[in-house]
């Protein structure tokens, strides 16, 4: 069994690395989560030429067509580089519930263009402030191909060009700039990852064809938001580790000291462990495990925990320096915090576990009796 990375997995990893040091530096990224959208084209237009876009979709549609973990790889890179704008949105949430939900013509509609960078994309999934995910008012309008309804919490909708509507009803596509389209901007903690409200009033959209298939893709977008978050930490931990070697109090480093030493080690064990739960995810995703949605779970689940604990310990190294605005520790540890609910925080994976194992059990019993 191969558990270490192949050839032209380390290449992607290593070339994603050095793409991102020199296109999206950190005083990019300070830049660009300063405007409206945290978007900028040209950084846009070259991560469509590397292929970044299209990774993970089929070749007939203009994508690269590699495998899972090679995404999940990507992402981590990314999470490194703390890279701002709609490359999550698009790539890593909408366009897997369209490859997943939508028709041969539906994906030449949507999916290609997001594949040669020449579209952007958002899925709304939390529901209306103050409404229950059981109740009626919960629930989007939805008649004779017309939405109503209002979506919280929606990433990078400004700068989407279409808006993939996850409903009780199944799963839609609607234009943003569409008629009934009102988009507002939303306080968020990561100011790199824009979040917005967004009200359709009997707005048109199109129904995707396999409207029920949207719960696998974003099984994908966890494992692989969970790979983003690795790399969060990676770099928080590399920028703590550094400034314990320089840091200097009582005439000595204050790595030297065995309490700032716990702390990174302890860093360097939730980095690790989390990484190691992303990569097992993002390889039973793609080879369709048995255990894929539990594995899934169980990565979200520790890393949720796991990146609050790195920020934590590497704020609390730097002492008071952590939290000011001219360190960047604090822009990985805000990411940190945002990522840690979008997608279901940890209590919501633990109990999605427990129903998974429950259910498993019960298909189990009621195999044996039939037998």
């Amino acid at each position: 069994m191969q558990f270490g990375l192949t050839e032209s997995q380390k290449i992607l990893k290593d070339n994603a690395r050095k793409f991102f040091a020199a296109e999206c530096p950190i005083t990019e990224v300070r830049r660009l989560m300063e405007t409206d959208t945290a978007y900028d084209a040209t950084l846009w237009r070259k991560m469509a030429e590397q292929g970044f876009t299209g990774i993970i979709f089929p070749e007939e549609f203009g994508g690269l067509g590699l495998g899972k973990v090679e995404l999940v790889l990507l992402m981590e890179e990314m999470g490194y580089a703390l890279v701002p704008g709609p490359f999550f949105s698009t790539v890593v949430l909408a366009g897997p519930v369209l490859d997943a939900c939508g028709s041969a013509e539906q994906k030449k509609k949507y999916l290609e263009p997001i594949c040669n960078g020449q579209a952007r994309a958002t899925v709304a999934l939390t529901l209306d402030a103050g409404a229950r995910p059981d109740s009626d008012d919960a629930r989007m309008t939805i008649a004779n191909g017309k939405l109503t309804g209002r979506k919280l919490f929606v990433p990078d909708a400004a700068s989407a060009d279409f808006i993939v509507l996850i409903t009780s009803s199944g799963a839609f596509v609607a234009d943003s700039k569409a008629a009934g389209v009102k988009i507002a901007p939303m306080h968020g903690m990561d100011r790199t990852r824009k979040l917005y409200s967004v009200e359709f009033n009997n707005t048109s959209a199109e129904k995707l064809a396999n409207a029920t298939k949207w719960v696998q893709a974003l099984d994908l977008a966890a494992a692989a938001l969970v790979a983003e978050m690795v790399g969060g930490m990676q770099r928080t931990l590399d920028i703590t580790v550094q400034y314990a070697k320089t840091r200097k109090q009582f005439g000595k480093p204050i790595g030297s000291f065995q309490a700032v030493q716990h702390q990174c080690a302890e860093m360097y064990l939730q980095t690790e462990s989390s990484r190691s739960a992303a990569y097992y995810a993002a390889w039973a995703l793609h080879e369709n495990a048995p255990d894929a949605a539990v594995a899934v779970s169980i990565a979200k689940m520790y890393a949720s925990d796991a990146c609050r604990g790195v920020g934590n310990h590497g704020i609390q190294v730097h002492g008071g320096m952590g939290f000011t605005w001219e360190n960047d520790l604090h822009l990985y540890y805000r990411r940190a915090k945002a990522s840690e609910t979008m997608l279901g925080d940890a209590t919501h994976h633990r109990e999605r576990i427990a129903r998974l194992v429950i259910d498993a059990g019960t298909a189990s019993v009621q195999t044996a009796k039939s037998a």
